[in-house]
């Protein structure tokens, strides 16, 4: 039994690795799937957890209720991964009553086929629920990342029930983030949120301002650990990755390569970048989880796309990428490119066109190679350095 405060519990259960989360990107640490139990003169449940983890889940409910019944489950966000079990909460407990948007409950009926509108209490921005000494008030967070989302800030603890906002892979052997670990912290993070909430920066932003409203002293997601020290650091990141803002320095260099010759222009080049007295990291795309790289194209300003030709178009991977990137707008970065193909070179400009289409995208420069990486090909390259870093 994990406390958080003195009647405030972490009932959350952990999956282990080896299997994809939304059945697409790899978790090798496992991950968290957090909820969260106030017992007070009335006892809320603050969400469930995913079908993977329903006994361990349930487990956890029944340790820390003791015998009690709960009053309450607040549903804050209706994906399968932390809504799975309201049905099995239900038969556990057949009279507890849904505190959720109307959102939340038409959304509902798509995932269980229960009456609940006798046993439902529809709550909207600002309303409170009151459980004795605590108090939750609820404030929407629509596209945070789906339609129906909603926080609540409990008003004696002073903490932030954040749904999938502040979210990070990993299982985690404590409730709380350890003092020291913001960097480790955010690399999952800038992933988890990247690939997952990143397209709806504007939605993310208006939630940032609601926070900044509150006196936070805690921040407890759906997925991760929990945040207590040093809130300011967490709030600044998601302030910058919903800003579609750069937080790393120097050049990435994406890399597609049908046999490692333009692995090789890439990895040359990144080296051509660090012999100019700039940061740079050369991230090979065939074969990888692109969730990673998703992250890495947002977190750096100037980023270089190296891609074979491939049927006469981009290779596979990397075309993949792009997508992937369009899909979660991507924006706002200078641009430089590297083809190759042996008789007909042509990814260039068709990793262009696609980028052209994306917000605020400047070309800054281009190389064209034909098969392996020549001397001539390196002093284009040197050149390219150059310009990058300009």
């Amino acid at each position: 039994m994990k406390k958080i405060t003195e009647n405030i519990y972490y009932a959350g259960a952990q999956a282990d690795g080896g299997f994809l989360f939304e059945n697409q990107y790899e978790v090798p640490n496992g991950v968290t799937y957090n909820s969260y139990v106030i017992l007070d003169e009335k006892i809320a449940v603050l969400d469930t957890a995913d079908s993977k983890v329903t006994e361990q889940w349930l487990s956890n409910i029944k340790e820390i209720l003791s015998g009690k019944t709960p009053d309450y489950l607040v549903v804050s966000h209706m994906e399968p991964d932390h809504a799975a079990n309201i049905g099995n909460l239900l038969k556990e407990f057949p009279n507890i009553t849904i505190v959720a948007n109307q959102k939340t409950l038409d959304i509902l009926s798509c995932y269980f086929d229960i009456d609940l509108s006798a046993q439902s209490q529809i709550v909207k921005e600002g309303d409170t629920l009151s459980l004795g000494a605590h108090t939750l008030k609820f404030f929407m967070a629509p596209m945070v990342h789906w339609p129906e989302v909603m926080v609540s800030y409990e008003q004696k603890e002073k903490i932030l029930f954040s749904a999938d906002a502040f979210g990070n892979f990993g299982k985690i052997d404590q409730c709380f983030l350890a003092p020291g670990q913001e960097e480790i912290w955010q690399e999952d993070a800038a992933r988890y949120f990247l690939n997952i909430v990143g397209k709806y920066g504007k939605p993310v932003q208006q939630l940032l301002k609601k926070a900044q409203g509150l006196d936070l002293q805690m921040i407890c997601p759906l997925h991760g650990p929990i945040l207590k020290e040093n809130l300011a650091y967490f709030l600044e990141k998601y302030d910058t990755w919903s800003n579609y803002r750069a937080d790393r320095e120097g050049v990435l260099v994406l890399s597609a390569s049908i046999y490692g010759n333009t692995d090789a222009a890439a990895a040359y080049l990144a080296q051509c970048i660090r012999e100019n007295g700039v940061l740079a990291k050369h991230i090979t795309l065939a074969g990888m989880d692109l969730s990673y790289a998703v992250a890495e194209a947002f977190r750096y300003q100037t980023v270089v796309f190296a891609c074979a030709t491939y049927d006469g178009g981009i290779f596979p991977c990397m075309e993949n990428l792009l997508y992937c990137l369009s899909s979660k707008n991507f924006q706002n970065k200078k641009i430089a490119l590297v083809e190759n193909g042996s008789w007909a070179p042509m990814a260039a400009g068709k990793i262009k066109a696609e980028l052209e289409k994306l917000a605020g995208m400047e070309f800054v420069g281009q190389v064209t190679m034909k098969g392996a990486l020549k001397e001539a090909d390196k002093e284009k390259l040197k050149e390219l350095a150059k310009t990058v870093i300009a």
